[in-house]
């Protein structure tokens, strides 16, 4: 008999490695003061790294979850059920403080090695880390409410995931969800309509219609209502206290892009009671510092994006043949690599910087919040916009294979265009830098000495840097160049960290093709000249024979 089907030339499993085997993450984690968390991001690591743990990434995504809007006997249940996999990513990550658990410790670098752990569980699958974001975000709005807070706080930060709709005072911890936007605003938030009437035991009650609810199975939400004082934000528990059901009806789930794992509904308030959280019509200003936690959040998964298929991309090369060469020794094929692991270095490094600026500003560091404000919300804006650029490279480094669901490219590629969308789309992030640099000078003097700090290293970087002092110059026609400028700042942010923080060859590919303007825009157009071998080299994950 002859044998018609052998296997070979194929590249083996990625498994069986510590997914925080990342020079830059480790690297960030000792710079912004959380160097004593590396074992135990390590020990997520080896987790997200295994092959157990990634098969329940892929369950997760492939079986969605399921709306059940009413049991067999006809009542009234809204509930969305889960295969087990996404309990078991949602358990890990909360037991490992992906979730709120910072807000409960105070060592400093608490809320940078959270984020160095939120890296890693997306990069397992994305969904889960949704939900788990939106509790670690929550807790700064809710402080605005002391007795919230003192109430609330400690079931949310704990480290137990206790998953079912019970009376949260029965629960051992708690997960919270968000619940802002409608049809007729989207981001626009001030034009919602729902309202909320207050009560004479001091809670509200709320009815109308969201658009998007994420996490509809969270054991609370806030959200955004009219009340007679204006625009306020609400706590709204799925279950009472004393178990009664709050009337938050589901009415579907959204059929998305991406993020399958994870549920998004349309609900109906008919009659909910809530708690206000903040003063009556401050209800954007409520939600500011909660807005900004998901932005950082929404850095980290696109920087995580282009980690994990970097790293897919370069392990498949290493092992796949073509022409005589593998891949890896394919110079077309380095180049590539290199310059998608520029993106991803970059992008790395702006987030721990993020991150640790996030750490300092809770602490009440203003110099550090006031270079948050701007750098956040620039490298928000460019880094979610690059995401899917860089695995839409990576993807095409597997060839068919990248396009084949068995091999994860295509699912982590669908999710990266949620993190432009997420916290607000691209406009939305881009106006929002150019009031705050209209409206907060403090702000961009701020990032402009934090830019300061990497002149005269390299002159390629000083020129970008005076292009964009030039740029802020002039207000005529500043909204129709706000992604531009923005962009700028971004660049200008990232140079910056790599400059003084990255091995030389990374600085030196990142100012030749991102601050050069002769430069293509394609990824894999580096420029000859450049040392690409320390840059792939730190893409490489080895994984055991």
């Amino acid at each position: 008999m002859t044998a018609t089907h052998e296997v070979f030339n194929q590249s083996r499993p990625l498994v069986g490695h510590d997914a925080s085997d990342h020079p830059a993450l480790r690297e960030g984690l000792e710079r912004e003061g959380a160097g004593w968390a590396i074992p135990e991001v390590s020990e997520l690591g080896v987790l997200a790294g295994s092959g157990q743990v990634q098969e329940w990434g892929r369950l997760a995504e492939r079986v969605p979850p399921k709306l059940n809007t009413h049991d067999r006997f006809g009542h009234r249940v809204d509930e969305v059920q889960y295969v087990p996999a996404y309990h078991q990513l949602m358990e890990t990550g909360v037991k490992h403080g992906v979730h709120a658990a910072p807000w409960a410790d105070d060592r400093p670098g608490a809320h940078v090695a959270r984020a160095a752990k939120a890296m890693l569980w997306w990069g397992v699958e994305p969904g889960p880390v949704c939900p788990l974001s939106m509790t670690y975000s929550v807790v700064p709005a809710l402080r605005t409410n002391p007795d919230l807070a003192a109430t609330f706080e400690p079931l949310l930060t704990n480290r137990v995931y206790d998953f079912g709709l019970r009376d949260p005072a029965t629960k051992q911890g708690l997960i919270a969800g968000m619940s802002m936007t409608e049809k007729q605003g989207g981001s626009d938030v001030r034009a919602n309509t729902t309202s909320a009437m207050p009560q004479s035991d001091g809670t509200y009650t709320l009815v109308g219609h969201k658009w998007f609810t994420s996490a509809p199975m969270s054991d609370m939400f806030l959200t955004l209502a009219q009340a007679p004082g204006g625009l306020s934000c609400f706590l709204v528990p799925r279950v009472l206290p004393g178990g009664e059901r709050n009337p938050v009806r589901f009415m579907r789930l959204k059929d998305k892009l991406g993020d399958r794992s994870n549920a998004s509904s349309e609900v109906e308030y008919e009659g909910a009671i809530g708690w206000i959280v903040g003063e009556e019509g401050r209800g954007v200003r409520t939600i500011i510092e909660m807005v900004n936690q998901t932005r950082l959040d929404c850095v980290i998964g696109s920087a995580s994006g282009m980690r994990t298929t970097l790293v897919l991309a370069t392990h498949h090369a290493r092992h796949r043949s073509a022409f005589g060469k593998l891949l890896i020794d394919q110079p077309a094929m380095r180049n590539v690599l290199a310059d998608i692991a520029v993106e991803s270095e970059a992008a790395t490094a702006a987030m721990m910087r993020l991150a640790g600026a996030n750490d300092r500003a809770i602490q009440g560091d203003s110099q550090e919040a006031a270079v948050r404000r701007i750098a956040l919300a620039a490298t928000k804006y460019y880094v979610c916009k690059r995401g899917p650029v860089a695995a839409n490279e990576a993807l095409e480094c597997l060839g068919g294979n990248g396009y084949v669901e068995d091999f994860d490219m295509a699912r982590f590629y669908r999710q990266l265009p949620l993190l432009s969308i997420w916290e607000g789309s691209g406009n939305v992030a881009a106006l929002d830098v150019i009031r705050a640099i209209g409206r907060e000078p403090a702000s961009l003097e701020a990032f402009i000495g934090e830019a300061e700090l990497a002149l005269g290293v390299d002159e390629r970087y000083d020129a970008a840097l005076d292009r964009l002092r030039k740029e802020l110059t002039s207000a005529d026609d500043i909204e129709m160049r706000a992604r531009r400028v923005v962009e700028q700042l971004a660049l200008v942010f990232q140079g910056s960290q790599l400059l003084r923080h990255a091995p030389h060859a990374v600085a030196d590919a990142f100012c030749a093709s991102r601050l050069d303007r002769d430069w293509g825009g394609a990824l894999g157009t580096l420029p000859t000249g450049l040392d690409l071998d320390p840059l792939i080299e730190r893409a490489v994950v080895e994984v055991p024979d």
